[in-house]
């Protein structure tokens, strides 16, 4: 019998393997490492959030699939109170074991396969493509997603605020796509990951009701707490939107055993409850996005869209991996744009993650 063939072998190679070396460089300056590659939070987590988690710790048992009613309630109260839904119910929402793992296995959990398309922005965070990958669906990008084939196209991905890019879909430009998507039968996801991070524009989610009509049949949107709450190690994320979805979504995950810890599941709720520690972090965030694009532009680049979101798009108009090597040079690690597509090959994407000090250090090497 013929060995299978791995699951692997239909993936891309996993880009960041390919920084390595420019990370040997720039962890070779004398003042040391400046990293501006993952986005990963470095921040503290919020107090209030510690302690709802240590207040669970004694939980033997096992946690559900859907979450306590408390979380529920929570994730229903924050989808109206901030992305301007109306009469969200408990069936509207659902918890996730980190938005990466959803993006990832949701095509799969759809029962997406051969002869389904999944559709991304051409710029766009990989995991959507290894999504379709993974099931063996057709990985599609568009410009404008009104301009693709309706046939076939069983999932269509959304991204507002875009990683890499920091563009912003405005709300007309989300009611137009979400009508053709119904008009056509095409499920939309919007990953809206970065909405609490707007800087030169307001965000706005799928789910409002001026650009979904206040029913939710065809849509679901996406949140984590993982750049708003300082929670990525929490793996803190959940979906909202169409019944019928996430309702199928749920069945399968129970018998997949995708649970939210239950100490994480307390923390979401403390997380949700409170506004105060978000607007912190945006504080501590927008400090360094000043003084990184101003010691950006200075230094010879132009930055790109980046209204909202953890980062700036900026080119030197060069290929992206010389502006990789020349930052390296100065100790600054940050993220090629072709990782995002070939359409990003002349940009980088620097990450706001990282703390006052370095980012200063950052600023008084591109001086």
């Amino acid at each position: 019998m013929s060995a299978a063939v791995p699951v692997s072998s239909r993936l891309p190679v996993f880009p960041w393997d390919k920084l390595a070396p420019y990370k040997a460089t720039a962890v070779a300056h004398p003042d040391g490492l400046v990293d501006l590659s993952v986005g990963t939070p470095v921040d503290p987590v919020p107090e209030l959030i510690q302690r709802a988690l240590i207040a669970a710790a004694d939980s033997p048992g096992y946690p559900t699939v859907w979450g306590t009613e408390a979380l529920r309630d929570a994730l229903t109260g924050w989808v109206e109170r901030r992305l301007g839904a109306v009469d969200v119910r408990h069936e509207n929402v659902l918890p996730v074991v980190g938005s990466k793992e959803l993006v990832a296995w949701l095509p799969t959990q759809l029962g997406l396969g051969a002869g389904d398309k999944v559709a991304y922005p051409r710029l766009a965070y990989p995991t959507y493509e290894v999504g379709a990958r993974l099931c063996g669906a057709e990985p599609v990008v568009y410009d404008d997603p009104t301009e693709l084939d309706p046939e076939g196209l069983a999932l269509l991905w959304l991204n507002s605020p875009s990683n890499p890019t920091g563009r912003v879909l405005p709300q007309d430009e989300l009611t137009r796509i979400v009508a053709w998507a119904r008009e056509h039968g095409v499920l939309v996801f919007s990953d809206e990951c970065y909405l609490e991070l707007g800087w030169e524009t307001e965000p706005v989610s799928v789910l409002h009701a001026d650009v979904c009509g206040g029913t939710y049949e065809g849509i679901v949107a996406v949140h984590s707490l993982s750049k708003r709450s300082n929670l990525a190690g929490y793996r803190a994320a959940f979906v909202a939107g169409d019944a019928a979805v996430l309702g199928e979504l749920l069945q399968i995950r129970k018998h997949g055993g995708m649970m939210t810890a239950a100490p994480v599941q307390a923390a979401t709720v403390a997380a949700l409850g409170d506004d105060a520690h978000v607007a912190e972090q945006r504080e501590r965030y927008a400090r360094r996005r000043t003084a990184l694009r101003a010691a950006l532009e200075a230094h010879g680049f132009r930055i790109e869209h980046s209204e909202a979101s953890l980062y700036l798009w900026a080119t030197r108009d060069e290929p992206c991996w010389e502006t990789v090597a020349h930052l390296a040079e100065l100790g600054i690690l940050v993220a090629p744009g072709d990782f995002y597509g070939p359409a990003g090959d002349r940009f980088v994407r620097v990450a706001l993650t990282a703390t006052d000090e370095r980012v200063d250090a950052a600023v008084e090497r591109l001086s």
